[in-house]
């Protein structure tokens, strides 16, 4: 058998905080990260609302840029990237991770994924060139708004010479990362990696392509907490939201030797492609149900031994009706008794960086004890009501194992298991 991977550091920055413990907390305690949208003027529109990440200025746990990057850095890069940083510092804290060791750099991999990159830079650039011409552009705008310069910049920062990786596969993006990274441990390419996934794309063009796209809660905007609402019946879209989340990984015996401690097993990884549909995937469910089980065979469990589902189930009627259909061909009718919920009802959808917040929170799970619950499940949807829904407040309980899906547009579905580490 395999050597086991550990997950030894973790970092946040979400719209319900900056940092893990803020985020944690606030989860636990049922509270929402979702808000009127106040980073452009949505007079007009037909959504107005997201999830920010709070500024330091308005909240004690709000985010800091100048904390994770000097103003020069700043900038120069896009939020996403300051995100990025901001929660990569965090997790390479507390994993005790910022080696001097050229051997020990070269055997560290950053993998950082991200659904759309800086969007927020490029309409910048555009009403640069409209409003005051293409020579005023600064040379800094392509490596602003790259998708894999969350990435770069964080290897570049600490250094680290391993493979950089940077997933762009929509909503499953920093799922992937992480089983990218866990594919390198194991084949023995990398001793450590620093892996997840970051957003920030609450801007006029996301906001107005999702709502054409009719995938935007439109019905909430006087009331945007209780706006995203997984598995309810009255759901009706997604909230776009934003934000960072980072894991350090690597071999038990390289925790071992230098003292690390490890936080949970990083299992199992699965990902299939539905190749049925540009924006949803298949009505049964058929392949997120079969990345769940690789998942699942990756990490040589049954699906009985799984204590706890972080679903992906972002608020849509089509994709949390699909998710619950895997759901059943994967565990049985009604999931098998397995308690389920999704944090998305917390935190908005955060896109490409949405799979590692999940993969974060399933850590937390087994490691606290507790099973966030899914927030606005007022009456369940259709077929819900025969699911463990963990609805309302959180629910003490001791899963040995964790599953968290991620899927995303393009049919492509991603799933990871966390295991207890004894």
């Amino acid at each position: 058998m395999s050597e086991p991977i550990v997950v030894t550091g973790l970092g946040a920055v979400s719209p319900l905080g900056a940092g893990v413990p803020a985020t944690w907390e606030r989860l636990i305690a049922g509270r929402s990260g979702v808000g009127q949208n106040t980073r452009f003027d949505t007079e007009g529109w037909k959504c107005r609302i997201a999830g920010l990440v709070p500024g330091h200025e308005d909240d004690p746990e709000g985010f800091d840029p100048e904390a994770a990057m000097d103003p020069r850095e700043l900038r120069r890069t896009d939020l996403f990237i300051h995100y990025a940083m901001a929660a990569a510092r965090e997790a390479l804290d507390q994993a005790g991770w910022q080696p001097e060791d050229p051997d020990a750099r070269l055997r560290t991999a950053t993998v950082i994924g991200t659904g759309v990159g800086g969007v927020p830079a490029i309409t910048a650039a555009n009403e640069t060139i409209r409003t005051a011409g293409v020579r005023r552009l600064s040379p800094f705008v392509v490596p602003s708004f790259l998708p894999n310069l969350a990435s770069g910049q964080v290897s570049i920062r600490f250094g680290f010479h391993g493979p950089s990786g940077a997933p762009v596969t929509a909503c499953a993006a920093s799922a992937q990362a992480i089983g990218d990274a866990m594919r390198m441990i194991r084949c023995g390419e990398v001793d450590i990696a620093l892996c997840g996934g970051a957003e920030a794309c609450v801007d006029p063009v996301a906001i107005g392509g999702f709502t054409a796209a009719k995938a935007l809660s439109l019905g909430f905007n006087d009331a945007p907490q209780r706006a995203s609402r997984p598995f309810d019946a009255g759901h009706d879209g997604f909230v776009l939201s934003e934000g960072a989340a980072m894991l350090v990984i690597e071999r038990a015996s390289h925790a071992e030797r230098r003292g690390a401690v490890p936080l949970a097993v990083l299992s199992g990884y699965g990902t299939t492609t539905d190749a049925h549909h540009v924006t949803a995937g298949w009505p049964d469910g058929r392949e997120a149900a079969r990345a769940m089980e690789l998942a699942l065979a990756s990490a040589r469990l049954n699906a009985s031994a799984i204590g706890y589902v972080n679903a992906h189930a972002t608020s849509t009627p089509v994709g949390d009706a699909a998710e619950l259909a895997a759901l059943e061909r994967v565990f049985g009718p009604g999931g098998g008794g397995v308690p389920v919920s999704s944090t998305k009802s917390a935190t908005g959808h955060m896109l490409g960086a949405a799979g590692a917040m999940e993969a974060v929170f399933s850590v937390l799970a087994l490691k606290e004890g507790r099973l966030p619950a899914g927030l606005n499940i007022e009456e369940p949807m259709e077929g819900a009501g025969r699911f463990d829904l963990v609805r309302g407040t959180a629910r003490t309980a001791a899963p040995e194992h964790v599953l968290s899906n991620a899927f995303g547009f393009g049919g492509v579905n991603a799933a990871l298991v966390f295991s207890r580490f004894t």
